[in-house]
């Protein structure tokens, strides 16, 4: 009686799968099996497209040039502080009494490298290096950073303080506590 080849077959599959997952990280990226979110700081807006009333009336193209619909970065946040106040056209004087203590109250300003640094700690934080041995080892994805709050319990606790007239800030927060955990905890075995 002959043995079936069958076995031995299998051998070169398990290689060959064993050597694709070495490949790397990027090897479900280059499968297409990893979602990645768009850089919200890359996503602009334009301005609707929209017919002129009349043809003849429009000002001839300059290459290079800014669009003259589109509001700079600084009118946007304007208009987004005190809407109508891009469109008044500009004013002398400077800012107001009012702007001056907005941008007081808004604290230091910002480094020009915050979309670096922000970039950087979410690659941190965000592990995707994981290799065989990591996934086979711990096996489980390790619990979300932060403490879980309970929202019926810290709902019911911000009416309180409110008919009370307590501050937001009194009292304990209500959180979930996680459960414990066994070695087989998730398995299905029927």
């Amino acid at each position: 009686m002959m043995k079936s080849p069958a076995p031995f077959a299998a051998l070169p599959l398990l290689a060959a799968g064993i050597l694709l997952v070495g490949c790397g990280g990027d090897t479900m990226r280059s499968f297409g099996l990893t979602r990645d979110a768009p850089d919200e700081f890359q996503v602009t807006t334009r301005a609707p497209l929209s017919m002129p009333p009349s043809l003849g009336n429009l000002p001839t193209p300059r290459p290079g040039a800014a669009r003259p619909q589109e509001m700079t970065t600084q009118q946007q946040a304007e208009s987004a502080l005190v809407p109508g106040a891009v469109t008044a056209g500009p004013r002398s004087g400077g800012p107001s009494s009012g702007e001056q203590a907005l941008l007081a109250q808004g604290g230091r300003s910002v480094p020009d490298n915050i979309r670096n640094r922000v970039d950087e700690e979410s690659l941190r934080l965000e592990r995707t290096d994981r290799t065989v041995v990591d996934r086979v080892l711990f096996w489980r994805d390790a619990p979300p950073p932060g403490t879980p709050v309970d929202p019926s319990r810290e709902a019911q606790r911000l009416r309180e303080n409110a008919a009370l007239g307590r501050p937001v800030s009194e009292g304990q927060t209500p959180v979930i506590q996680p459960q414990r955990q066994g070695w087989f905890t998730g398995w299905r075995l029927w």
